[in-house]
């Protein structure tokens, strides 16, 4: 698949912009909870996603070892797993600290991979915000933390497969035979559970524009902007994700973080970037598992 250009967006803006709409996207997944089961509001994001991509990117599915199936496979059950984690999180945790959770998964990639001791202060600062989450025990949901961290670990999962299926299957042609995998994954559930919801329009059209906005607007945006943006700039700009993830909470769904919560979310957020700053970035480590060519998104 060849990605198109966008001549006079600089790439910042565009991983901006990916950024946005993904947690702007969690933002109306999770005012629809009060129509349609987190696990459904998943399955519509995934299907509207993966049909977009079936049609763009026209993946090529002959000539492929079990080997590149099976790691493709792997990279659908991360997705799917991902995203019911989280949107089951977002059902009992507000966005920005469910995703704060979250991304402990792929900065402890990042930071695994690297060799530098001062990486053990970022690491330490991470895990910081992650005890001030827990100061207060009472307005956190024990089952809202678990399964923000389950969706981290999931992430984790998904960035080292990302790197594989990249150099197993060419273009986004991984990505869109993961998603339809992913969304197969949970269609049995939605259909025999819930499938009354999937009758309601607004459901189905809200669940359709999740699909497109945390989905394949980000991954368009974020493959135009790494054609000409370094790894470092652009892992520190996925640091910026908890506290956008905070800023569409407020503003989608009017949840206000308490004073405690912001900073934990602050130590998270500059953890990620110092680690980035010195190294350590998620992209930069799956380039380097993927010999360089990171031919698949990393974002969610």
């Amino acid at each position: 698949m060849t990605v198109p250009r966008a001549p006079g967006l600089p790439p910042v803006w565009l991983v901006l912009i990916g950024i946005v709409c993904v947690q702007l996207g969690a933002g109306f997944a999770k005012n629809l909870f009060d129509d349609a089961a987190p696990v459904t509001v998943v399955w519509l994001r995934l299907t509207a996603s993966a049909l977009v991509l079936l049609v763009v990117v026209r993946p090529v599915l002959v000539g492929h070892s079990r080997t590149d199936w099976a790691v493709m496979a792997g990279y659908g059950v991360s997705l799917v797993t991902m995203n019911w984690a989280i949107y089951e999180s977002f059902a009992r945790l507000p966005l920005g600290v469910a995703v704060t959770i979250e991304f402990v998964g792929p900065l402890s990639i990042a930071l695994l991979g690297s060799r530098r001791l001062r990486d053990l202060v970022w690491a330490g600062l991470a895990a910081t915000g992650v005890v001030l989450l827990g100061a207060t025990p009472g307005d956190l949901d024990l089952v809202g933390v678990l399964l923000a961290l389950l969706a981290g670990a999931a992430w984790a999962a998904y960035i080292l497969l990302s790197a594989q299926t990249g150099r197993r299957w060419s273009g986004l042609s991984g990505l869109a035979t993961a998603s339809v995998v992913a969304a197969l994954l949970v269609t049995p559930i939605v259909l025999s559970r819930h499938a009354g919801e999937i009758t309601q329009p607004q459901v189905v059209v809200i669940g359709a524009l999740v699909g497109l906005l945390s989905s394949v607007i980000p991954y368009t945006c974020e493959l135009v902007a790494l054609r000409s943006l370094s790894t470092s700039v652009f892992g520190i700009l996925m640091s910026l994700e908890p506290a956008a993830a905070a800023l569409a909470g407020l503003v989608v769904v009017r949840e206000v973080l308490s004073p405690v919560q912001v900073v934990a979310m602050a130590c998270v957020v500059l953890a990620s970037i110092g680690a980035t700053r010195s190294g350590a970035s998620v992209v930069e480590f799956t380039q380097q598992s993927s010999d360089g060519d990171l031919d698949e998104p990393v974002a969610r």
